[in-house]
């Protein structure tokens, strides 16, 4: 028999060990980013936590608080962000931001088709890190996955090669920044279009400033509309491919064409898995099983829907509650404070729950090909904002 579902007052109890680990690691990285303004609070609580982690990792009692610290909260907290911002700000700043944003996204997933063939990273695998570099992250991998029918274990290496670089992102770009003399405002567009997730987009531009955080967070909410479009042409996409794919099975052709890199197909020889995807832990490409192709979802109108994230929808409704004068204006600071806070809770979570050791078990090639992703992301956005005067 299943367990039966806990109660509220046993929820409350089952989280409350692990969110007050986090809160109390907030507490001391708030300490330090106020006698260290540069660095803020979101680095010291990430930092305090990985550190933690290494030595001890969080028990079964803590994890709970932990996982919902680090989504839940940090989500909640991206929301109260709206009451800074007004709609006009949001339109001003999705049609400021556009050439970057495009211009990164759409460099980027060719860099992620070029290079990922050149360092023999294919099919899936490839996909999930161009995208997740690209848009924001985790989020757009977890969006894409199913649609792609990627497996656990490359949905696993996608998602640890990104977070490497997204801590990375935190430490390197406000030194960048300042190099450059960016204004907070620049710095805000350059982190919202050049750093992959939603987390480390807020901690990064936050060490910058609190306007940069706000211009930040809404340029990086507009591109993860992004996630829409890309998931849409990839399910075109894989249902195309699927349908020559069985063409080929029938024909006993094998993948489309012959081409030993045909990205989606789930049937390839021994010679064409490469240590990227062929070393996976129960990675189904096996010629003996022609039905290996997984179903893929249909894509439905309520389906393109639900790929938007609910924090989104709650940060443009708050925007426009506050757009409406209904937030007093006494209030905004204390829902700034509030919400920096809970994202340094929320670092403090995801530092406590990085496994070093599976993003070293990933292996040199993804990490490569992320590394190279963000770097050419990173200079695309520069590029583009020195060319269009954004810099």
């Amino acid at each position: 028999m299943p367990d039966a579902p806990l109660s509220i007052p046993q929820r409350v109890l089952s989280l409350a060990p692990g969110i007050l680990v986090c809160l109390v690691i907030a507490g001391v990285a708030t300490a330090i980013g106020s006698v260290v303004p540069l660095v803020g609070s979101a680095v010291p609580g990430i930092v305090i936590g990985v550190v933690i982690a290494l030595i001890r990792k969080p028990g079964a009692r803590l994890k709970p608080g932990i996982q919902f610290t680090s989504k839940r909260l940090l989500q909640v907290a991206v929301v109260l962000l709206g009451a800074q911002l007004s709609l006009a700000q949001i339109a001003a700043v999705g049609l400021e931001s556009l050439p970057v944003m495009l211009g990164t996204l759409a460099i980027c997933l060719l860099g992620a088709w070029l290079i990922g063939r050149a360092l023999g990273v294919v099919g899936d695998l490839r996909t999930l890190i161009g995208v997740g570099t690209g848009i924001c992250g985790a989020s757009a991998i977890a969006a894409v996955s199913p649609v792609i029918g990627a497996v656990s274990a490359e949905v696993a290496y996608a998602v640890s090669t990104i977070f490497l670089f997204n801590i990375s992102a935190v430490i390197v770009f406000p030194v960048i920044g300042h190099a450059l003399g960016m204004s907070e405002h620049a710095f805000g567009l350059f982190a919202g279009t050049a750093v992959n997730d939603t987390s480390s987009v807020v901690a990064t531009a936050a060490v910058y400033g609190a306007g940069a955080m706000n211009f930040a967070v809404v340029v990086k909410l507009v591109r993860t509309l992004m996630i829409i479009p890309i998931t849409i042409g990839l399910a075109v996409l894989v249902g195309r491919r699927k349908t020559v794919l069985a063409d080929g099975a029938a024909g006993g052709v094998g993948d489309a064409a012959g081409d030993p890199d045909f990205e989606g197909s789930r049937v390839a020889t021994n010679a064409r898995d490469t240590p990227s995807t062929a070393s996976i832990p129960g990675h189904p490409r096996d010629l003996s099983r022609p039905d290996a192709v997984p179903a893929r979802p249909r894509l439905t109108p309520l389906g393109v829907l639900k790929l938007i994230p609910w924090f989104l929808i709650g940060f443009v409704l708050v925007a426009i509650v506050s757009s409406l004068g209904v937030i007093p204006a006494e209030a905004k600071p204390a829902l700034s404070t509030a919400s920096v806070f809970l994202i340094a809770m929320a670092l403090s979570a995801i530092g406590l729950s990085t496994d070093v050791a599976a993003i070293r078990r990933s292996g040199w090639r993804p990490l490569a090909l992320g590394g190279l992703l963000w770097l050419l992301v990173t200079l695309t956005s520069l590029g583009i904002m020195w060319v269009t005067g954004a810099l």
